[in-house]
């Protein structure tokens, strides 16, 4: 019951991140080129463009993380084979994200990255089945998710 708008939520906050990173990244490139200062000797060139690619990178991947929980929250089952590593590896991400933006940003952007982390973790783990599963399908002989029996349990056979 909550596992679709679970995924709903997921996906808009995955896409409205990778914008917010791509668009941040991008800011950053902007102004460590225009300022053209050095950072131990590095090029101010090649900083600004690294940061501009690094954002893009990021995004995209936020956007890739962001289409498979859309995906989810569309056709009702569980993520499987790549988009199941898709979002563990956006779970990790967010729980590495959050022990660094702790310390260096604040409470608040804290606060979001476990809740991002909380969503994905939320999502993966409330698709119970088996992947590509429906939600509610019943294994052999059990029920669906309204109580009724999918399949007549198998006649016994004589040995």
């Amino acid at each position: 019951m909550v596992r679709r708008p679970v995924a709903w939520v997921l996906a808009l906050v995955l896409f409205a991140e990778a914008f917010g990173v791509a668009a941040l990244n991008w800011f950053l490139g902007v102004v460590v080129d225009r300022q053209d200062m050095s950072l131990a000797g590095l090029d101010p060139h090649a900083m600004s463009v690294g940061s501009k690619i690094g954002g893009i990178v990021f995004g995209l991947y936020f956007a890739l993380c962001a289409l498979v929980a859309l995906l989810v929250a569309v056709r009702d089952r569980a993520p499987a084979g790549f988009g199941r590593v898709v979002l563990i590896s956006a779970a990790v991400v967010h729980g590495l994200l959050g022990a660094v933006v702790w310390g260096l940003v604040g409470r608040t952007a804290f606060l979001f990255m476990v809740a991002v982390l909380g969503l994905v973790v939320l999502l993966l783990m409330t698709y119970d089945g088996r992947p590509g599963e429906p939600a509610g399908a019943a294994r052999e002989g059990g029920t669906g998710g309204d109580g009724a029996p999918l399949t007549p349990p198998a006649a016994p056979t004589a040995p």
